[in-house]
């Protein structure tokens, strides 16, 4: 009776598997070890897991095993750098993970010694570390070959199912497995085989041998002329089955800069890692590996200067390959747009220096959702190509391309390629299942004949295996897969790129949105409210001295190492929310101390500033600095706690100088408990505590529908998967609204300011909204206080406009993005929540209300309800996410027109980045503007000063989808230079207008 195909499998697996019993020839137990200086014996338990320990021992190997068959064989209970030390003072170094540990040697007598930790590589606490193994193996290399070769003949088999090849692979196991000649002494085979699955089931083994015998010459011999044979078949098999498909593979360990670790971690998962890849490409000519990150080499020069040098010698060489282009591999969705210019020359430029290599590849495997300003800010950057997979985690529905053109929203394009791999994506495997359907599942391939593949463990780190090197040798000769060879990320974007040229390739249009991980825009609000405070202060501190300098001041230092602290904290897995605890409170101190640097920074700067202004008579003068392109009212909270809200108006990118004495409130603002008015809005506060009645005067338009600010809870915040990452889309099932307030109350009515505060309890959880108005107010402030201590609950306002429309408008980076209101199709229900960073909109024709925010991300926009996501409290992976207490502003604003015809934009930045004044004496009033921008109205990026030689750089973006004339004027003595990329380097545009729709504009100014 003939076995079938799949019983033929089985077998094949289960003979393959005995042969693994046979690997080493002899073996040898190393030990004399010490745990941090006290002696520590095999299988004893840790003395402690308390921080990072260190283990010490001597080895030696007998004197008739070849050295270059010894290999090191560690399993000390966690992850470690161990290093190998030799006679002579060499040394060489690897890192130790539950996937890494065999290690070869370059002597017989050499001392180990380790630096560990009782983690694994996704941070999960060894709670019972041990000393499990440690021993040296004389390996028996025949049998080790011959026994990856039939593994991945068996792999192959079951991923072809039933491809005509199958049975002929089958067969040449089959008769590999039947020339040999194996050991059978009791002893020795049970001893051999006692660690197998079936053995470990038994009630009680016999006694087993301490060293059992390995295969003796003849047998290993026959392990090798079987494999030879086998080999030679599958290159015959390979003529008649030719391999279907070309993957290039590219090493590669995605390293999470924090996630279910700390930084500290990271720094260690560096250095294991890197040692690991270096190790590697001694021992192979062929392997390839890329690193991403310009902040993890910044690390290396701190940390181990000597590891950094290695990795340059590898990438002179071409073996190590640098990507990316940025400083880390960041969120998209919530830094601005300056952020990211910031992400891209700060990484370009450290690679270049450090490397001499600028990247055209924009490297984002893990991030969740991309910004559609992204691709011009990759293009102005020097990179003209983007990776990711993440938009294959999409629930719904799919980007129908895989090889494809990114179109952003000024219509700059960026090749883009993505990969299916079904195990475990960006952390492939080299084996014959994971390039069959990574290759099925390429559907460019009648645009491109090859699929990118990027191949070893990641996430915590670790990268690739001497096994995976060893396989992919091997698969060179099978049949029927994919062909797959080490490369260069690099070389596939430029082989990617000339078949774009000969092919016409898919266009997606925008932003690309993950279906997933959408409650990463609210999650841990306490850092998302730090690196915004941080990236306005960093700007307004640039800005001030740089006016100041225009005045006569001196040039401003650079505040790169404060927005290095930024830009790494705006990693995937920190700003947004995904991370442990201990990550949390690292980032918010690093941000803390970036903002207050930069307080300092500002208020030396106006210090400055004042110093070179007009003199003149005042002696209680008051001085604005207005770091925008949008003319602002003059609001201003003095040190003694005097409220300014007058109708006088500060120019864009000046400095104005007012008599405090004359000032006066821009009219009559009125107060009671049930409502505010000013000359612009009339608001009415209900019982319930939100707003009943907001009335734009000068249109007389009613802006709410019923009531807006509408407080609920939602209780089962209980995703099914990811609970830190993931809002489903039934959590308003169960709602609660909070609509009996324990009190409102008017706190404050005087000339320039009112207020009324409302306050809320949930269970064990309090939220304050006090409604502001200031007297020159075109918006209603809601002033927002929470102390939370409610868990998997979810707070959300709801605002109902009287306005009806099928878009929705949400500010992005360098512009906005409209989405629909409705919910016509699968891709409209699926976006129930998205990011924003300053304003949402609905307007009509003539009318509509735009709901601002300091420090929220997460909204919806929904017929006439937008919405907002204010605290959510998730357990994993820190139970105590958002926990205590939190303060931030969002604002009503109803308006005329459309909402860049409405002044929206010019309220969001006053309220996230209000004017800067300072009190001073013996000045004259009048405003002094150093650099004015005429034309069609665009947005402020940043003012700086240069990389490079003297002068400041102006960065100006177009926010509304417009073009037309722009101009700059200047000072006397001062010029502005020709058009400049991110990189601040001259470029010619293509534009036919002065400004086009989204566009980013950049100028270098200098003194004539």
């Amino acid at each position: 009776m003939s076995l079938t195909i799949a019983q033929r499998l089985d077998s094949l697996k289960a003979r393959t598997a005995e042969l693994a019993h046979w690997r080493d020839r002899r073996s040898v137990s190393i030990d004399g070890w010490t745990f941090d200086g006290e002696p520590i014996a095999h299988r004893q338990d840790w003395p402690h897991r308390n921080g990072t320990v260190h283990f010490q021992a001597s080895a030696k190997a007998p004197a008739d095993w070849p050295l270059d068959k010894i290999r090191l064989q560690l399993d000390l209970g966690g992850e470690s750098l161990i290093t190998l030390n030799y006679a002579g003072g060499k040394a060489e170094t690897f890192g130790l993970d539950p996937y890494h540990q065999e290690f070869p040697v370059k002597d017989r007598v050499f001392s180990i010694t380790t630096e560990s930790v009782a983690r694994f590589p996704f941070g999960e606490p060894n709670r019972a570390p041990r000393l499990n193994r440690a021993r040296l193996i004389w390996l028996d290399e025949p049998v080790h070959r011959l026994h990856l070769l039939l593994r991945q003949i068996a792999e192959a088999a079951g991923v072809l199912g039933e491809h005509e090849a199958v049975p002929y692979l089958l067969e040449a196991a089959e008769q590999a497995l039947a020339s040999l000649d194996w050991p059978s002494d009791t002893a020795a085979y049970v001893s051999r085989t006692s660690g197998a699955v079936m053995q470990q089931k038994i009630w009680e083994l016999p006694e087993l041998q301490a060293d059992p015998a390995g295969l003796d010459d003849e047998q290993s011999g026959l392990a090798q002329s079987a494999h030879d044979a086998l080999l030679a078949r599958l290159k015959e098999l390979q003529k008649r089955f030719p391999p279907n498909g070309e993957l290039l593979l590219t090493g590669h360990a995605h390293i999470d800069l924090a996630w279910l670790w700390p930084y500290r971690e990271t720094r260690r998962k560096m250095r294991r890692t890197f040692n690991t890849a270096l190790s590697l490409m001694e021992r192979s000519a062929d392997f390839r590996f890329n690193q991403s990150t310009a902040h993890y080499y910044a690390q290396m020069e701190e940390d181990d200067p000597e590891l950094l040098e290695r990795i340059k010698e590898k990438v002179t060489e071409g073996k190590w390959e640098t990507v990316g282009g940025m400083w880390v591999e960041p969120d998209t969705n919530m830094p601005t747009g300056e952020s990211l210019a910031r992400q891209v020359l700060y990484g370009q430029r450290y690679f270049e220096k450090m490397f001499g290599t600028r990247h055209t590849v924009c490297w984002l495997p893990d991030c969740f959702g991309f910004s559609g300003a992204l691709p011009q800010i990759l293009r102005l950057g020097g990179i003209d190509s983007f990776f990711t997979i993440k938009v294959n985690w999409s629930e719904t529905n799919h980007i129908p391309s895989d090889l494809f053109w990114w179109k952003g929203l000024d219509g700059s394009q960026v090749l883009t390629h993505t990969f299916d791999n079904p195990m475990h994506g960006y952390n492939g495997f080299v084996q014959p299942d994971c390039f069959v359907p990574t290759w099925k599942n390429f559907r460019g391939k009648t645009q491109h004949d090859t699929s990118l593949l990027a191949v070893g463990y990641g996430d915590g780190g670790g990268g690739v295996t001497p096994e995976m090197v060893e396989r992919e040798v091997q698969l060179r000769d099978f049949p029927a897969i994919p062909q797959a060879r080490w490369g260069r990320v690099e070389d596939f974007y430029k082989r990617a790129h000339q078949a774009a040229g000969e092919k016409q390739l898919p266009v997606w249009d925008g932003e690309i949105y993950l279906e997933l991980h959408r409650a990463t825009l609210t999650t841990q609000s306490g850092v998302k409210r730090k690196h915004r405070q941080a990236e306005r202060a960093l700007v307004t501190a640039e800005t001030i001295a740089s006016l100041a300098h225009m005045l006569g001041a001196e040039k401003p230092r650079s505040l790169e190492s404060d927005w290095r602290v930024v830009l790494k904290n705006e990693f995937h897995d920190i700003l947004p929310g995904s991370s442990i605890r201990e990550v949390y409170a690292d980032a918010e101190h690093e941000l803390d101390g970036v903002i207050g640097n930069a307080r300092q920074e500002q208020a030396a700067g106006l210090n400055v500033l004042t110093g070179v202004l007009p003199k003149g008579g005042v002696s209680s003068a008051l001085v604005a600095v207005n770091p925008s392109l949008s003319p602002r009212p003059l609001n201003a909270t003095l040190p003694d706690g005097t409220v300014i809200s007058s109708a006088d108006i500060v120019a864009p990118l000046s400095v104005a100088v007012f008599d405090r004495n004359g000032l006066k409130p821009a009219g009559a603002l009125k107060a009671t408990k049930q409502g505010l008015e000013n000359d612009h809005l009339a608001i009415v506060i209900g019982k319930d505590g939100s707003v009943t009645s907001l009335v734009h005067k000068a249109s007389g338009r009613e802006a709410i529908d019923g009531s807006a600010n509408q407080l609920w809870v939602y209780p089962a915040d209980k995703p099914r998967n990811w609970d830190a990452w993931d809002v489903d889309v039934d959590y308003t099932a169960k709602a609660i609204r909070l609509e009996t307030p324990e009190s409102i109350e008017l706190v404050e009515s005087g000339p320039s300011r009112a207020s009324i505060r409302v306050v809320h309890r949930y269970r064990n959880s309090r939220v304050t909204n006090t409604y502001v108005l200031t007297a020159n107010g075109k918006r209603l402030d809601i002033e927002t206080e929470i102390d939370w201590h409610d868990r998997r609950t979810l707070l959300r306002t709801l605002n109902p406009v009287a306005v009806s429309a099928r878009t929705a408008t949400f500010e992005c980076a360098y512009g906005v993005v409209e989405r629909a209101t409705h919910t016509n199709t699968s891709w409209e229900q699926a976006m129930f929540e998205a990011a924003a960073h300053r304003f949402v909109d609905i307007s009509e024709p003539g009318f509509g209300v735009a709901l601002l925010n300091s420090a929220k991300y997460g909204h919806s926009a929904r017929g006439n309800v937008i919405g907002m996501s204010i605290v959510r409290a998730p357990v994993y992976p820190d139970p105590l996410a958002d926990e205590g207490s939190q303060k931030f502003t969002y604002a009503l604003m109803p308006h005329e027109g459309a909402w860049h015809e409405g002044g929206v934009l010019d309220e969001a930045l006053d309220l996230n980045q209000p004017l800067m004044t300072v009190e001073a004496s013996g000045l004259a009033v009048g405003t002094v503007s150093p650099v004015a921008v005429e034309g069609t109205p665009v947005a402020f990026s940043g003012l700086k000063s240069a990389e490079e030689g003297e002068g400041l750089v102006l960065r100006l973006y177009e926010p509304a989808g417009r073009r037309g004339k722009l101009s700059l004027s200047l000072p006397s003595g001062w010029k502005a230079s020709g058009p400049l990329n991110i990189l601040e380097e001259p470029m010619e545009r293509k534009g036919t207008a002065d400004i086009m729709p989204f566009e980013i504009r950049t100028w270098k100014l200098q003194k004539v």
